[in-house]
Formats: C-alpha cells, sequence, structure tokens
C-alpha cells in the first residue's frame, strides 16, 4: 500500500520532532515520544497510525530517502516490513553498493576526501610495475586541483617505506579496460569511515556478495588480491602506504573455491589466480626467517620499525609512560621523539615488531598476542594456510587435470595435498591440548603452548584439519566457555581474569564478538556434522544483529558487547557503522554478510522466531 504525502518536509520535521527526543538524529528505543505518529494520505485522507519504536524508525528511514528523491509517495510495505527481511532487503539492494568503490577518474573524489588522508595534498601512490596504472593516473593529475601522482619504486624496501610516513597516501589498485576507457575494478569497503580495501574484511564481504548475486564485484575482489600480490608483493592489511610492510589472514584460496561454485566462471581465469595464490604462498608465508618459523609452522610477522602510523595519539600511552620517565621527557615529547627516531630503544623496538605483527592477524588488539604474536605459531595462521593447501590441492585435481605450472614448477594435487598433512599433523602436536579440549598458540621461541582462551581455537574446525574426537571436544569443553546469548565471544571471560586493570580493554577479547569468528564457527560446526549446535550459533549471532537494528533505528555495527548484547562498545577504537544521520546506508561489510550467510542456513521455523525477536534464552541452553 502506497499513501501520498505533499509536504515530506513537514511530516519529516514532526516526526523528528515528537520522537527523536534526544535530538540524535535517529529513533531508538531510547527516545521519550509517545511513539505513536499519525500519517494522513493527501489523496484519500485517510489516516494511518504508525507505532513502535521499530515501525516509526523505520519510517524515518524511508521518509529519509523520499527527500533525498524528491518523491512524495511512501511505501507502507517498507515501513511495516518485518525485521528480518528488511535487514536482509537493505544489504541485498542498497547496502553492498554503498560500500563499494573505484580508484579511477569517477571515483578518486570520493576516496581522497577521506579523514584519514593527512597529506596537504592527498597522494596516489602507483606502483612502477603497473605502467599502464601511471600513466592513467598521471592523466588525471591536470583533473583535479589538488592531487599528486607518486609512484613507488619497483623494488622498494622497508626504510623507503618509512620515508612514506611523512606523506602517507593510498596506493592504487587495479584498473580494466571498458568499452570506452580504463575503469579502477570497484572493491567493497568495510563501512563508515574507511575508503580503503581491507584484506580478511573482504574475504567474507566477497561470501555475502556472492549470496546475494554480485558474482562480478566478488570476483573484483579477487582480481585487486592479485595485482596487490604482483605489485606490493602481498595482499595488504588495507591499501594505504603505511600498510607496504604488513599483510593479512590469507583467505584467497577461500574466495577462489567459493567463486569457482559457478560454473559460468572459466578455467583460464582461475589458472591466473592459482598461479598468484601460489606466488603469494611462497614468497609471503614460506620464507625461512621470515614468516616462516624452524618448527615447520607459520607466524604474523610484518616489517618496519616502532609505532604503527596509523594510530592516533595517546593509544600507547600505557606502553609509552615508563619510557617517557626513563628518558626524562613529557609523553608526548617521548612519542614525538620516538617516532621520529630520534629516541632508539631496543625493548620497545621489540614490543612494537609483536604490535605490527598483530595487526597483520587481523586481531588489532588481542592481550593474546601483545608482546608476543611474532613468538607464536598461532592457531588462526596455521589453519588459514591448511586450507590454503588443501584448497590449491583440490583446484589443481578438479580443473587441471592433476598438473599445474606456477614459477616454473609443475604441482600435483598430491604436492599440495602432503604439505597439508605435514601442517595439520604439526598443528596437532604443538596447538593441541587434550586435556583443555582446545588449540592453543603455540610459543616456538619458549617451547611452550601459549594457554589463552581465544575463539580462534575454533578455526581447525573451519579449515577442517580436527578428527572427530578433537572435534567433539572443541564442542562440547570449549565451545560453551564462550557462548553468550548473541555468540561467541573472542575470547573467554577467564582468559582475561589476569591483566591488569589499568590495561586498556581489547576489541579482539571478551566481552566482544565479531562476524569473522561466528562466521568461521558457522562453517566448522557443519564440516564436521553438528547440525543443531550450528542452527543454534546462527540464531543467536542474527538475533543480536536484528534486535540492535530494530531497537536503533537500523543500526549494523562493525561489533557487539555480548556481556550486554549491545553494539554500545566502548573498548580502544570504539565502534565502527553506528554514526549517521536518520538512516543507516551501508552497515558493516563482514557483519552484513553474515547476516545474509547465517539466513542462508538458518531454518524457517528460527527465521520466524528471529522476527518476533524471540529470546536465544528461550530456545537454547546458555
Amino acid at each position: 500500500m502506497k499513501i501520498t504525502l505533499n509536504n515530506i518536509e513537514k511530516v519529516f520535521q514532526e516526526l523528528l520532532f515528537q520522537e527523536d527526543t534526544d535530538q540524535d538524529k535517529k529513533i531508538t528505543k531510547e527516545d521519550k515520544g509517545p511513539k505513536r505518529f499519525v500519517l494522513i494520505d493527501e489523496k484519500t485522507k485517510v489516516e494511518k497510525v504508525i507505532t513502535g519504536t521499530y515501525h516509526l524508525s523505520n519510517l524515518l528511514q524511508e521518509l529519509a530517502l523520499l527527500r533525498e528523491q524528491k518523491v512524495n509517495e511512501l511505501d507502507l510495505s517498507h515501513v511495516e516490513e518485518a525485521p528480518v527481511e528488511r535487514i536482509s532487503r537493505k544489504i541485498r539492494e542498497d547496502y553492498w553498493d554503498e560500500l563499494t568503490r573505484t580508484i579511477d577518474k569517477k571515483g578518486l573524489a570520493q576516496i581522497l576526501e577521506d579523514e584519514k588522508t593527512a597529506n596537504e595534498v592527498p597522494t596516489l601512490y602507483v606502483s612502477a610495475k603497473d605502467e599502464v596504472g601511471v600513466s592513467y593516473f598521471k592523466d588525471l593529475e591536470k583533473d583535479f586541483k589538488n592531487f599528486k601522482v607518486a609512484v613507488l619504486p619497483k623494488d622498494y624496501s622497508v626504510d623507503y617505506v618509512d620515508t612514506l610516513n611523512t606523506k602517507p597516501g593510498i596506493l592504487a589498485l587495479a584498473l580494466e579496460q571498458k568499452v570506452y576507457s580504463l575503469q579502477g575494478v570497484p572493491f567493497v569497503v568495510p563501512g563508515g569511515r574507511f575508503n580503503e580495501m581491507y584484506g580478511w574484511d573482504s574475504y567474507f564481504i566477497g561470501v555475502g556478495l556472492l549470496i546475494d548475486g554480485q558474482m562480478e564485484k566478488a570476483m573484483a575482489i579477487a582480481e585487486n588480491f592479485k595485482y596487490q600480490i604482483i605489485h606490493y608483493g602481498k595482499i595488504l592489511n588495507a591499501n594505504r602506504s603505511y600498510y607496504l610492510t604488513r599483510t593479512q589472514p590469507p583467505l584467497y584460496s577461500s574466495l577462489l573455491v567459493s567463486v569457482m561454485k559457478d560454473r559460468k566462471v572459466s578455467r583460464e581465469w582461475l589458472k591466473k589466480h592459482l598461479e598468484t595464490v601460489i606466488l603469494e604462498y611462497n614468497t609471503v608465508w614460506m620464507v625461512q626467517g621470515n614468516r616462516l618459523t624452524p618448527t615447520g609452522l607459520n607466524r604474523y610477522k610484518a616489517d618496519g620499525v616502532g609505532m604503527p602510523f596509523e594510530v592516533e595519539p595517546g593509544h600507547f600511552d600505557d606502553i609509552l609512560a615508563p619510557y617517557a620517565t626513563k628518558y626524562n621527557l613529557p609523553i608526548r615529547e617521548f612519542e614525538k621523539q620516538y617516532l621520529s627516531r630520534s629516541i632508539v630503544d631496543d625493548e620497545l623496538d621489540l614490543y612494537f615488531v609483536h604490535d605490527r605483527s598483530m595487526r597483520e592477524s587481523g586481531h588489532d588488539t588481542t592481550n593474546r598476542l601483545i608482546n608476543t604474536c611474532a613468538n607464536l605459531n598461532s592457531v588462526d595462521i596455521n589453519s588459514f594456510l591448511y586450507k590454503y593447501e588443501k584448497d590449491i590441492s583440490y583446484l589443481i585435481k578438479n580443473y587441471f587435470e592433476d598438473s599445474f605450472q606456477a614459477e616454473g614448477t609443475t604441482y600435483t594435487s598430491q604436492d599440495w595435498g602432503n604439505k597439508a598433512t605435514f601442517r595439520k599433523n604439526k598443528i596437532n602436536e604443538l596447538c593441541w591440548n587434550e586435556a583443555a579440549g582446545m588449540y592453543f598458540d603455540y610459543d616456538f621461541v619458549n617451547k611452550k603452548q601459549f594457554t589463552f582462551e581465544a575463539a580462534t581455537t575454533f578455526f581447525p574446525l573451519w579449515a577442517g584439519l580436527c578428527d572427530e574426537n578433537q572435534a567433539k571436544k572443541l564442542v562440547e569443553i570449549a565451545l560453551p566457555q564462550f557462548i553468550q546469548s548473541g555468540g561467541i565471544t573472542g575470547s573467554t571471560k577467564a582468559s582475561i581474569a589476569g591483566v591488569p586493570e589499568d590495561v586498556p580493554q581489547r576489541q579482539w577479547d571478551y566481552p566482544f564478538g565479531w562476524a569473522p569468528h561466528q562466521m568461521l564457527l558457522w562453517e566448522g560446526l557443519i564440516n564436521y556434522g553438528y547440525l543443531d549446535k550450528a542452527q543454534e550459533m546462527i540464531y543467536r549471532w542474527l538475533w543480536l544483529i536484528t534486535k540492535n537494528a530494530v531497537e536503533y533505528n537500523g543500526t549494523i555495527p562493525e561489533k557487539f558487547n555480548l556481556e550486554t548484547s549491545s553494539h554500545k562498545v566502548f573498548a580502544e577504537y570504539g565502534n565502527v557503522g553506528i554514526e549517521f544521520d536518520y538512516i543507516s546506508k551501508e552497515g558493516f561489510g563482514w557483519v552484513n554478510a553474515s547476516y545474509q550467510y547465517g539466513l542462508q542456513i538458518l531454518n524457517d521455523d528460527f527465521k520466524t522466531q528471529l522476527n518476533s525477536l524471540t529470546l536465544p534464552e528461550d530456545l537454547f541452553k546458555v
């Protein structure tokens, strides 16, 4: 049913005045209005009464859209839409497009206005290896008044990257030839304040895109992965100059396997990407002394020295304070001199080796990895690389008649199967703890397990490297220690019990919950036949997303506090995806993806329960 509202602006302002009592440009459960608003159809003069926080916030969102579109016909079906259907529809029809960027003539303006562009003249860095890109972007300099293109050397050093910290910028991504011009290969940003392509976010986003039928965008993620490996030597933490020394969790092969489920994708497309996956595996992960350790397992190990550039002043005050005292300097002055390398302190430098490596892991930050990351054969990185080895074996066997050439070497499926078997045995030897029923990171420097209880203990379920006994213990012993009403926390409460109170609360630890942990857990449970438990865990997370969207004007944030079942997070960096006026237009990338992925698996009875916001406690034992 549609109704005509001749003066949209008047209705919009009346609704805000009446219902947005805290004046935050949203209608939420915290507003104290009457929660009842009357609409009058200008054509029929029939009244329509809208009641309750959820429907009033939907009305606000729909009116905001009508204002933008300059139309006056309101579709009441969107105002009265059931929560699950509305959230999923908005993700499918709107959010992916809102999060899509390109680095080209059309897309540069938005990217150059980014709040994190610190240069007086916004700078785009292009690899000298990309001759077409250098020529294209140099030509664009004249089209933008305040824009500079800088060319990265073909073989740049860590020391060279350090020199860019005083003139940071965005890194170019892939271009493709269209009918009339070169255009940027699109990428999907996480959300909120981000205008760059993030490594492991992009895989989970790709899963959501594939579910929602956006194959071209999912394939574009793979194209930009390939471009980064060829031109920057790795899949970057993100495409900014200060991330050139840092990669992210490897999920490229998983994306390829997902894409290839569509039989229309060519074998030639896969061939180019499989070559690049193998190149990345050999040159990024399997170089002894860097990310490969003497145990035969891997670690995260970023390059660079000192504080990571992207962190705002004050973030490391608890770490820097003793050193400021040591050098008899005010903390801001010490920070300034340490950043400029006027002061060099080996002990502090070592701390930041671990910190940079932790940021490479994607888990920035967690007490699991602080001041220890580069010493750990972590469960997460080795699960990801086991999956690489299994995926490459699968792709060679199923698409290339069991023989594939890359970098002058001919590989068979069995070659990669052997690598996977070796890694699986080593992980189980060094990381599995039978008594605890968990996988722990292995400290190869001190030759012992680091028994911090983290959600990464479930990654072997996802990778498929556990035996049935290990899977049973993970589900029956480990999992209950992580479960809250809305899903699993990043760590157990017990794991952070000994952390001093004056230390900052870490966003990847208890009580916070993140989409990638949930999604990998769900797939792992399904892998081992724990289908009922998978349904439960999916329901818990989707209930949390739905509840917050219903109560808070459609908010879909980066992460949640699972102790309070809320998007209100006050640890470290706060939360992303919660700052908007009137209408959330983009959600948050991997949370959007988790919603679509979960709905694809969740049974119809649970979907009905979701729409009524039935509490998980009423359906499952916590």
